[in-house]
């Protein structure tokens, strides 16, 4: 997880298999921020979760949120992007990681009453997510194609 407020800043994110990026940037404040969790829940891994609680959708998200809003944002104003939840090194789908992580993010969005304006998850790629603190632009990159989200 990180924030930012320099405008021209750009916050990345490399390596978005499963795992699930957040993008999510505050135009009047000029504050934005990117989450990268990795697993949909903390209940797996209680002493993981305290160690780290980005790695986790249900510790890291409302956290990430809190974060932001201390700096500044205001709910009513962010604009959020996500990016990730492949189908990456479970061909059979048997685990289904980042379908899981999907799942937890949309319910625990709905949950803090934020709203996703684009999203660009499964599949089986990897990609790289950007924001550019100030304008709030931002994209990904994958298979060396950009798109805007």
């Amino acid at each position: 997880m990180k924030l930012a407020r320099v405008p021209g800043e750009i916050v990345v994110t490399h390596a978005l298999g499963s795992c699930i990026g957040i993008a999510a940037h505050d135009p009047v404040a000029k504050v934005g921020g990117m989450l990268h969790y990795m697993l949909p829940d903390a209940a797996v891994s209680p002493d993981k979760a305290t160690k780290n609680p980005w790695m986790f959708a249900s510790t890291g998200i409302p956290l990430f949120f809190e974060k932001l809003l201390q700096s500044g944002a205001s709910k009513s104003r962010l604009i959020v992007k996500v990016a990730g939840g492949s189908q990456m090194l479970d061909a059979k789908g048997i685990f289904a990681i980042g379908q899981r992580n999907h799942t937890a993010m949309r319910k625990l969005m709905w949950q803090q009453g934020i709203l996703v304006k684009s999203e660009h998850v499964g599949g089986t790629i990897s990609r790289t997510l950007y924001l550019e603190i100030g304008n709030g632009r931002i994209w990904l990159t994958s298979s060396g194609k950009e798109v805007e989200l």
